[in-house]
């Protein structure tokens, strides 16, 4: 596990809980999310992205993933869905846009909306990370 304390949600695959430790490791990207409530910020971040990000203390990984748009890779650097959204909308993207793309197939929208229509993932191969090392 790289959870400095050992949590039973850990051993879920895909999932990352936004505890207090995911919090502090994540405080800067999510302040810079969240700067992108007021319409200055998001001209100025559109206008010059990497010099907007200077104003914020991101880890070089944040950063790349912020530029990239790797959805999957905001949140397991500390990013809060309900923060890191707010890029996605700037991107004109929906949530079934970013789900698709933090898909471990990489699902187009349609397949994703199919998916989550038809019940969601399966639990079959996810209950647990032990599940995915059998071989």
């Amino acid at each position: 596990m790289n959870s400095k304390i050992a949590r039973d949600y850990s051993r879920i695959p895909g999932t990352y809980v936004f505890d207090g430790e995911h919090n502090h490791k994540g405080y800067a990207l999510n302040m810079f999310c969240k700067s992108l409530d007021q319409e200055s910020n998001r001209a100025a971040f559109q206008a010059d992205s990497s010099h907007y990000l200077d104003r914020f203390h991101l880890s070089a990984d944040q950063r790349r993933a912020v530029l990239e748009r790797d959805w999957l890779g905001m949140l397991r650097l500390g990013g809060n869905i309900y923060y890191t959204f707010k890029l996605a909308i700037l991107d004109g993207l929906t949530m079934q846009h970013v789900g698709a793309a933090m898909s471990a197939n990489g699902m187009s929208v349609d397949e994703f909306r199919a998916m989550m229509i038809a019940g969601g993932r399966s639990i079959d191969g996810n209950r647990s990370v032990e599940e995915w090392t059998r071989g």
